[in-house]
Order: C-alpha cells, then structure tokens, then sequence
C-alpha cells in the first residue's frame, strides 16, 4: 500500500492548506488486496481527547489529513462501531480498527514515464523547461501527470528528495525554466539561496495596453489574498489585509498601441507576483482572464515565459545562467501583432 509523504519541513511560498481527497468509501468486511487493519487502543494519555486528534498520535506516520479523510469515508471504526465524528471524545481503554486504504493524495508520489526538456543536468542539479500547461505538484484534480511524477520516473534518485528536488513553482499555464535539486544537501541549499535572493528569475510577459512612462518601472507592492475574490491574489494595504513584500522590476522590450513586451526581474517570489504587479500598472497579461487579461492572438493561456535562470552553483561555485526561447505560441502572437523581437 502507498503511505502518503510525511512532511518534509521545506516551505514553499505562499502555499495553500492541505486539500482534501474524497476518496474511495471503505466497505468494511470486504475483502481488499488494497486494504490494512490497523488496531490500536486509547491509552490515558489521549483520555476525552478528540477522535482525530488521538487517531493522529495513535498512527503517527500517517497525516492528520488523511486520517480525516478515512473517518469520513467510515474507514474508522471505535468498539467495533463505525465512527465519522471527528471531535468525538474518546475514553482510554477504547479499541481502535483503522482500515487504512489508498487515496488519490496517498498514492500521488508515483514515477511516471513523461517527457521532460532538460537544459543542464549534472550529479547535482538539473534545470528543466516547462511547457505551459504542466502542474508541477500533485494536487486536486492533478493527481498524476505533474512535473513531481515526471522527476520520478526519470530518476530513481528522486526518491530520496523531498518533493523530488522541486524548490520553486511556475503555475501551471507558465512556461520556461525551473531549477530542481538531485540530493537533499543541494535542495537545502537552493532553498536558502531562492530566500536570500541570490537565484536571479527573469521572465518575459505580453501585455495588453500601450507601455507609457519610462520603459524602465519597478513595483514595490505587498500582495495577499485578494479581500474581494478569495481565488485570487491582489495588491494590498498590509494596515488593513494580510500580505507580504513583493518587488518585481519591468523593462519594456517592444510595444505597440495594443500590446506590449516586458521584461520582468523577480526580487521575490510571491503567489502570481508577475501578473498581479502587472495587472496593478494596468498591463494585464494577454490570456490572463483571473487578472482581467483577455484572450488574444492564438494564446490559450496567460502569456508568461521564465526565459532565464542565472545561479552561483551551490557545490561547485560554477556561475550558472540558463536560458530558455519563447515558445512557438508566444512567439506566434508576436508575429499577429506584428512584434519584432531578437531575443531577451
């Protein structure tokens, strides 16, 4: 049976609680090559705590999350009667049957064989270019088929890294180039260099809207959760709203009266920084519909590209700048809107 991953003490920026998985219902007395009974009993020390809460510190290796999700799917069964009731106070001396079965969550840490476009790659380290449309963490509705699983499948070594060595996120409809650790020590120290801001990330964004004022800007504005619509990020006043430093610097490369070319620099790395920053001039991202961005050209999806990656080595001190062209749909919307670009 797959266990779901315990945690690995690395935290990633701005990342949202835990999803649940509904998961499969148990039958229980049912026959399961799938299916494991553990049984425990409630000592003292959990006496009149919660179901949960003791479940969780009676079957420690697994989440507490998970076991939730069993209790819910009547998995959990308290002196030999099904339980679903998570703040239900149990007395010590109560027998405990979990019947442990695989979820969706538990089971999504898996190899897969997917294609990947590695630039660099040495014992260390290795730098990869995401298409657009790539999840790179497993999460709901994207159990399988992410960056995480490709990593996986392509190296046995994987394995044994925390969240198989990724230490930074595109979204999903961001394409260009990620960083990923080959070894716990390396990934630790990319961590601490991503938060001490010594990895330089440059992207390329198409904007709508004619680029005015100096071709040079720098924003300097904390985000958040937007106060208004809770599925998206905005810029806000720390004073009144929860939010955290954010600066990224924008050139403009080539414009024209409908779109524009920007370089940006990130500084931080905040939840959708680039495109609200942008949104914030009033430069949402062509395809961005969350931002107010809408479809143009032949671009899909928001049209943001990390085009390039430049790092000190953390094993060798080698300096390290990797690149990554635009993609054929970027590059196609810069031939609709007549756009001459050579290269970032």
């Amino acid at each position: 049976m797959s266990t779901p991953v315990a945690g690995d003490g690395l935290q990633w920026p701005d990342e949202e609680s835990e999803p649940q998985d509904s998961g499969e219902a148990c039958a229980s007395g049912q026959a399961d090559a799938d299916l494991e009974l553990r049984q425990v009993e409630v000592s003292a020390v959990q006496h009149q705590a919660r179901l949960d809460k003791a479940l969780a510190e009676l079957v420690p290796e697994f989440s507490r999350s998970y076991l939730q999700q069993l209790l819910s799917q009547g998995c959990v069964r308290l002196n030999d009667q099904v339980a679903h009731k998570p703040a239900h106070k149990v007395r010590a001396g109560d027998r405990v049957v979990v019947e442990m079965r695989p979820t969706q969550q538990s089971q999504a840490f898996k190899p897969e064989q997917l294609p990947l476009d590695v630039v660099y790659e040495d014992a260390h380290l290795l730098v990869v270019n995401k298409p657009a449309g790539l999840v790179v963490h497993p999460a709901p509705g994207n159990w399988s088929g992410t960056l995480l699983n490709a990593l996986l499948g392509r190296d046995a070594q994987a394995l044994q890294v925390p969240r198989a060595g990724i230490v930074h996120r595109l979204d999903k409809d961001t394409s260009g180039l990620m960083v990923v650790a080959r070894s716990r020590p390396v990934m630790d120290a990319l961590v601490r260099m991503i938060a001490a801001r010594e990895v330089s990330r440059q992207y390329l964004a198409l904007a709508w809207g004619r680029w005015a004022g100096a071709a040079q800007r720098v924003v300097q504005a904390p985000i958040g959760r937007d106060p208004r619509n809770r599925l998206r990020m905005a810029t806000v006043d720390l004073q009144q709203h929860p939010g955290k430093p954010a600066r990224t610097d924008f050139e403009l490369l080539v414009g024209n009266d409908e779109v524009c070319l920007v370089r940006c620099t990130l500084h931080t790395g905040r939840t959708h920084q680039i495109r609200v920053h942008m949104a914030s001039l009033r430069h949402p991202l062509v395809a961005d519909g969350l931002y107010g961005g809408a479809l143009g050209g032949v671009l899909q999806r928001q049209a943001l590209h990390a085009f390039r990656l430049a790092f000190q080595h953390p094993v060798t001190g080698q300096a390290m700048e990797l690149r990554a062209p635009l993609p054929a749909d970027m590059l196609q919307a810069l031939d609709f809107w007549a756009l001459g670009y050579n290269g970032g």
